[in-house]
């Protein structure tokens, strides 16, 4: 039996994307993940932080 190598790149690269944004979401304390996406595949992931100071 051959292996299909076009499956297992887009298992691999789904479990990339997924790993990236478990990776971005956990390093974040206070901001937005947005996921953009063109025909149906993750093109892009952009992170958004904020710093914030406590006033007191």
């Amino acid at each position: 039996m051959i292996p299909d190598i076009k499956a297992e790149n887009s298992t691999s690269l789904k479990n990339n994307i997924t790993d990236q944004i478990a990776q971005i979401v956990q390093g974040i304390r206070f901001g937005s993940v947005e996921i953009v996406i063109h025909d149906g595949k993750v093109v892009q992931i952009e992170r958004k932080e904020k710093i914030r100071f406590d006033a007191k």
